[in-house]
């Protein structure tokens, strides 16, 4: 059976298996248990669809007390082996950017994941890494173009929060590889501005992720607490367009180990832009909820008299099937939740429905990088028929199909 490709069924049953996979596997993330759960074929390989698409292959392989099937074992080890091929790949790509970057005399920060392998929080190949982000300041564009250029990188489109740049000597993917795999591109995602649309409200908190005194090359973050609000927007907006990763709650948990008091209250003291950190509260629950005692006593319950009151109320029932990609259906107002007034709610719906130039072209750009998003009707549609069918049929989502269509495939 194990060589067998599986027929794609209802998607109500893709979507059944997908809440019950991916809360297990969180579970089991945080608490392993010493047996495996009692799953079908077709829930297995769904489950190795759930681990490609929350990042955690190479964290169950080394975590997991109980083996599974044959091909499960399988499949986690060759993820963490693609893993970490993947991960020597980008350290030495960071290494070029580095000596590069000094040799121009332009100082860029390494973030997110970049960071969280620098500051040895993981080991090698632990923690997946899509691509390379660097925050610059805005008056150094041209001088990282030039570092990028000489490191074989060339720009390849804008959006609103980052230009990207793409290796001239990539391997196109025919089709949707499932998880991790040493060919897929490395994009470099250079920021000049590190925000988050919560959905319509901009948090920016660019200002407390630069270096108070940068050198040319690689910097770290200013402190650990910036590290750690970077984690908690970047999670905050995933989780509003219900894209967030069980890798992403990994990363704050662990982080928050490390983290003294006065980190914690340097955290708090942060106001960007005058506001409060009111977004940190849902992503910090879901963190609490799924890695009991990562995050301080009393600290969620500060957070949570910042934040709007609707938010607050579903945050505290959330579970990461509900705000990751493991949510196969395509909502017509994802995140409306996090609006912080009526006006806001309804400026975001409006959005939705009559999508901006801008919005719709970054839609279309961000489809052509997807492999395989061709064989899904739907960014090939109006935006008319899209409508008609948020309404009506509530389709599935096309990297979420996607990676399920991967998993239940012969093995290549």
């Amino acid at each position: 059976m194990d060589n067998a490709a599986v027929p794609v069924p209802s998607l109500a049953k893709v979507a059944a298996a997908l809440h019950k996979t991916t809360e297990v596997l969180a579970h089991e993330l945080a608490a392993p248990t010493d047996g495996p759960p009692s799953w079908s074929e077709f829930e297995w390989r769904i489950a190795r669809a759930v681990t490609g698409m929350q990042g955690i292959s190479s964290l169950l392989c080394d975590g997991l007390r109980w083996e599974g099937p044959h091909s499960w074992r399988r499949f986690l080890h060759e993820q963490r082996s693609q893993s970490v091929g993947r991960h020597r790949l980008i350290s030495d790509l960071l290494n070029a950017i580095d000596s590069r970057a000094r040799s121009e005399g332009v100082a860029v920060t390494a973030l997110k994941g970049a960071a969280l392998y620098a500051g040895g929080l993981y080991a090698p190949g632990e923690r997946p890494m899509g691509d390379i982000d660097l925050l610059i300041r805005d008056e150094d564009a041209a001088k990282i173009a030039r570092v990028l250029d000489a490191c074989g990188y060339e720009a390849a489109f804008t959006v609103d929060r980052h230009r990207v740049f793409r290796s001239r000597f990539r391997k196109v993917a025919q089709s949707v590889r499932l998880g991790e795999h040493v060919d897929s591109p490395i994009n470099i995602e250079v920021h000049t501005r590190i925000a988050e649309h919560l959905p319509m409200f901009a948090a920016d908190i660019t200002h407390l992720l630069l270096p108070r005194v940068a050198h040319p090359g690689v910097n770290a973050y200013p402190s650990s607490a910036a590290l750690m609000m970077h984690l908690l927007l970047h999670a905050a907006g995933n989780m509003r367009a219900r894209a967030v990763r069980l890798i992403q709650l990994h990363d704050i948990a662990l982080l928050s180990t490390r983290l003294r008091p006065g980190d914690w209250g340097e955290v708090l003291a942060a106001r960007p832009d005058g506001h409060t950190l009111w977004w940190a509260f849902a992503p910090l629950m879901l963190t609490a909820n799924y890695f009991p005692g990562s995050i301080p006593d009393g600290l969620t319950a500060q957070l949570g008299r910042e934040c709007p009151w609707l938010l607050r109320k579903r945050a505290r029932r959330q579970q990461i099937s509900d705000v990751s990609w493991s949510k196969i259906r395509i909502e017509a107002f994802p995140g409306v939740e996090w609006s912080r007034t009526t006006r806001e709610a309804l400026s975001f719906m409006r959005s939705r429905v009559w999508p901006s130039r801008e919005a719709q072209s970054e839609l279309k750009e961000g489809a052509a990088q997807i492999p395989g998003s061709s064989t899904v009707s739907w960014y090939g549609i109006s935006h008319g028929a899209r409508i008609m069918r948020w309404v009506f049929s509530k389709p599935p989502r096309v990297q979420t199909l996607l990676s399920v269509r991967a998993a239940l495939d012969h093995p290549r």
